[in-house]
């Protein structure tokens, strides 16, 4: 069923209650998602992006209920990937002929992935329009590494609507679909932890993207992204956020993030938040462990951290296999300005701390030179070193 954006624009998409992963499986999903697709009814009628493989078919049927597939003059392709274009293939088996207008690395991606060299394609760059009647036209503001090479925006003139695609959405569920009729709580921290994780490792090309929409001088009544809810209550608050959260964002939070086999280093870890919470009273001090909490609700929190300490005890000449594949997600994401400290137990060699150490300096975290390094578990002796530790991040 679709849902009416304004005037003639309606919503076309698919909330997807059930989703608990994305990404393959490498992203938590804690409160549903929405595929957002849109149709407008103009002169010209035209469907903007389409919804996952897995409800193709239940996408197509709906859109047939909505309008004569015959009757769509074209299809715009904000982005390639497959959770906007998953449905392409069963709606160009309906209808082969019809414009594609996509960037043209979507064209590449789009043959990659689906292997239709022979549907119609048109490649658009920033500034191109396409005439929909009515008095009213779309302008394409090409929108690379936010987050794929291929993304672009598509501006409604008339209605004043910013189809944003991947940027300013949010994994959130909701049957209302507008930000004003939101659980504000539920939609600001899930707009966070979608930019903290899939955005953030673009900040450059964020901060200078938002400069150039703001510099159009468009008038923007509401913004449509391709997830979540549609921000038609001052919608520019959210680019307000993403400029904030571009610009070396921190709190005044400190995070504790470690993995332990036997309890040695997790003793540590809680001795530390102890510690920090002692040198710093208002500080927001957090405790994650690495092997019981998405990895990517952590990184939620060391986005939003001025420091971190990160824990592993030392195993067979390095660390814990669920620490090392959490700093090569930590690398990936390119947080800056940011303190960090390390601490473990070891029982033979000891490396671990070293390697902590080597990893987080390399990706630009300024580590501090206190640590914790016990042999075994750690005694009364040791643990009171952490107020050391505690005093150089706070």
């Amino acid at each position: 069923m679709h849902k009416l954006v304004k005037n003639n624009v309606s919503w076309v998409g698919y909330v997807d209650w059930e989703m608990k992963r994305f990404h393959g499986d490498d992203f938590s999903v804690n409160h549903g998602s929405t595929q957002n697709a849109y149709l407008i009814k103009e002169e010209k009628t035209v469907l903007i992006d389409t919804a996952w493989k897995p409800h193709s078919h239940e996408f197509v049927e709906n859109l047939k209920k909505e309008v004569d597939l015959k009757s769509i003059d074209y299809i715009i392709m904000n982005h390639g990937e497959v959770d906007h274009s998953g449905s392409l293939p069963e709606l160009m088996a309906e209808i082969p002929n019809t414009p594609i207008y996509c960037s043209q690395n979507a064209v590449k991606s789009l043959i990659g992935q689906f292997h239709h060299p022979e549907w119609d394609f048109h490649a658009v760059k920033t500034g191109d329009e396409l005439d929909i009647g009515n008095g009213k036209k779309l302008i394409f503001v090409s929108m690379p590494m936010l987050h794929w090479p291929d993304s672009m925006a598509t501006y409604m003139t008339g209605d004043n609507i910013l189809f944003s695609n991947d940027a300013f959405g949010q994994h959130y569920a909701q049957a209302e679909l507008f930000n004003d009729l939101a659980d504000k709580e539920v939609l600001w921290r899930e707009a966070l932890k979608y930019y903290a994780n899939i955005l953030a490792p673009f900040l450059p090309m964020l901060k200078k993207k938002i400069e150039e929409i703001r510099s159009l001088n468009l008038p923007i009544d509401i913004i449509a992204p391709s997830h979540g809810v549609i921000w038609r209550e001052n919608p520019m608050q959210i680019v307000d956020k993403y400029y904030e959260w571009a610009d070396n964002y921190s709190e005044n939070q400190i995070t504790v993030v470690y993995d332990s086999m036997w309890d040695g280093t997790a003793t540590i870890a809680h001795r530390i938040a102890e510690e920090l919470k002692a040198a710093s009273p208002d500080t927001v001090v957090k405790v994650m462990k690495i092997s019981s909490a998405e990895k990517d609700d952590i990184m939620t929190e060391v986005f939003r951290s001025k420091a971190i300490a990160v824990g592993s005890p030392t195993i067979v000449n390095g660390i814990m296999a669920s620490v090392s594949g959490w700093l090569a997600y930590l690398k990936e994401l390119k947080f800056k300005n940011k303190k960090a400290a390390v601490f473990g137990c070891y029982g033979w060699s000891g490396e671990g701390n070293a390697i902590l150490r080597e990893s987080l300096d390399s990706m630009g975290y300024e580590v501090v030179e206190p640590e914790i390094k016990s042999y075994f578990n750690p005694t009364e002796e040791v643990l009171s070193t952490a107020k050391a530790l505690a005093e150089a991040l706070a």
